[in-house]
C-alpha cells in the first residue's frame, strides 16, 4: 500500500561549528533524542537546495525542495508574500516583500528589522491606500517586521530594483528601472516617491513616538525587494499526482503553497516566530495525513535565530522542535522527511551555500549506520548528497508511489 508523505522543513537549519559550542553546530549541540531516533531508524544524507555553491533565498529554496525548478517557476517574492496573506492580486499588480527597518538621523540603516518589532499593523494602517501619480499603494502586514506592498494602476512593470540593500551601515538604495521601458521608469519613480513619503510619515507615527520614549528601535523606513507579478503555475498535484496540504506561519511559505495549489491550514497559533505552537503544528500535520497524500510543514524560527547570531536560541529552539516530534516514530503508514531549506550560520548571520542535513524515516526503508541527526553525521548517510528538486521524487519512491520509467 502506498504511504503518505510528511515533509518537515526547518528554515535555516544548517549551520557551522562554533567555538562557543565546543566546535559544534547548534544542531549538533542540541539535545534531540527524538530526531536522533528517527535518524537511527531511517536513512540520511545532505541536500543542496539549489545546487552546490549556490546560496539560495528562502523563496527559490522552497520551490526547489518542493520539486519545482526555480528558474522555471519563480516570478518574484512579492507576489508570493501577497498570496500568503490572501491579498486579491490582479494580473497587472506589482507586489513587493518589505521590511520595516530603522534608519538614523543621517539616513543610514542601523537595523533592517526594527529590533524584530512584534507587529507593523498600525504602520500599515497609516500608509495603506496612499495614491501617488495615480498609483495606489496597498500595504498589508505579515509577520513581525514584514509586510507586503502592492502597486495598483496602469503602466506598471516588475522590472525594478530593490531599495533593500540587505546590509546595515548603508543607506537604502534608490529604486531603479531594470530595463529601458517607460513602464519600468514610471514604476521606479512612483515607488521612490512612496518610500520617501512613507519615511516622513513614519517619523511622526504615534507608535514610533512611543517607541522613542521607550528607547526602542524606530520602524522609520520601508525596505522593498522582490518585485514581481502573479503567474499561474502547474500545481503540485498536476506535477506529482499527490493532493497536498501546507502548515506554516510565514506568509511566504503559505504563498508558495497556494501558488502550487496546496490547501493551506491557518491557525493564529502558527505565528512564524519563536513563539509558534509547535505541538499544534505537528498535531495538525498528522491529522492532515488522513486526507492528504503529501503534507508540507514549515518551521521558521531556526532561520531567525541564525540571522540574529543567537546560537543558544537556535539550539534551544531545535530542542523544542525535537520534543514536538516525540510521537513521530510511532506514526504509521507514512514516510517522514526532516530537513532545511538552506543553511543560516550564526557566525555569518545570513544564508550560506552549505548543504543541509536530511533524514527520511518510514516503513521498509534501507536503514544506514547514521545515528545522529546533524550536518556532519548526515554527510555519511546512504542518501548521499542530492539537489532540492530531487527530494520529492525520492520521497515518492520511498513511499512506494513511483511510476515506472520506460516499458
Amino acid at each position: 500500500m502506498p504511504e503518505k508523505i510528511l515533509l518537515i522543513v526547518m528554515d535555516g537549519l544548517g549551520d557551522r561549528p562554533l567555538k562557543q559550542l565546543e566546535d559544534q553546530t547548534p544542531l549538533e549541540a542540541a539535545e534531540k533524542p527524538n530526531l536522533n531516533k528517527l535518524a537511527r531508524k531511517g536513512i540520511t544524507g545532505l541536500m543542496n537546495p539549489c545546487g552546490v555553491g549556490v546560496m539560495p533565498g528562502s523563496d527559490v529554496a522552497q520551490f526547489a525542495v518542493l520539486g519545482f525548478e526555480p528558474e522555471k517557476v519563480y516570478f518574484g517574492r512579492g507576489p508570493l508574500e501577497a498570496l500568503g496573506v490572501n491579498f486579491p492580486l490582479q494580473k497587472a499588480d506589482i507586489a513587493f516583500r518589505v521590511n520595516f527597518g530603522t534608519i538614523d538621523e543621517k539616513g543610514i540603516i542601523v537595523d533592517r528589522r526594527a529590533g524584530r518589532i512584534a507587529s507593523v499593523i498600525d504602520f500599515c494602517k497609516e500608509l495603506d491606500g496612499v495614491t501617488i501619480d495615480k498609483v495606489k499603494f496597498c500595504l498589508k502586514p505579515t509577520t513581525g517586521h514584514r509586510a507586503v506592498l502592492v502597486m495598483q494602476g496602469k503602466g506598471l512593470s516588475p522590472k525594478v530594483s530593490n531599495s533593500d540593500p540587505k546590509l546595515i551601515r548603508v543607506k537604502p538604495l534608490p529604486v531603479k528601472p531594470l530595463d529601458q521601458s517607460k513602464e519600468a521608469k514610471f514604476t521606479a519613480q512612483a515607488l521612490n516617491k512612496f518610500l520617501e513619503k512613507a519615511a516622513k510619515a513614519l517619523e511622526k507615527s504615534p507608535v514610533n513616538l512611543k517607541r522613542a520614549k521607550d528607547n526602542l528601535p524606530l520602524a522609520n523606513c520601508i525596505l522593498a525587494r522582490g518585485a514581481g507579478r502573479m503567474h499561474e503555475l502547474e500545481t503540485f498535484e498536476q506535477k506529482f499526482g499527490l493532493n497536498a496540504a501546507c502548515i506554516a506561519g510565514g506568509a511566504l511559505y503559505k504563498g508558495i503553497a497556494r501558488s502550487l495549489g496546496m490547501k493551506v491550514f491557518e491557525n493564529p497559533a502558527f505565528t512564524g516566530k519563536a513563539d509558534t505552537d509547535l505541538n499544534a503544528k505537528l498535531e495538525q500535520a498528522v491529522n492532515c495525513l488522513k486526507d492528504f497524500d503529501f503534507v508540507f510543514l514549515h518551521i521558521k524560527a531556526t532561520d531567525s535565530f541564525g540571522e540574529d547570531g543567537d546560537f543558544i536560541g537556535k539550539k534551544e529552539f531545535i530542542e523544542r522542535v525535537d520534543k514536538a516530534c516525540r510521537s513521530l516514530p510511532e506514526l504509521q503508514n507514512a514516510v517522514i522527511a526532516i530537513t532545511g531549506d538552506h543553511s543560516t550560520p550564526c557566525a555569518l548571520k545570513k544564508h550560506s551555500a552549505d548543504p543541509v542535513p536530511l533524514l527520511v524515516y518510514g516503513p521498509n526503508i534501507r536503514v544506514d549506520p547514521v545515528t545522529n541527526f546533524s550536518e556532519r553525521s548526515c554527510a555519511h548517510g546512504a542518501i548521499g548528497r542530492i539537489k532540492g528538486i530531487e527530494l520529492v521524487p525520492e520521497l515518492i519512491n520511498l513511499a512506494g508511489r513511483s511510476k515506472i520509467y520506460g516499458a
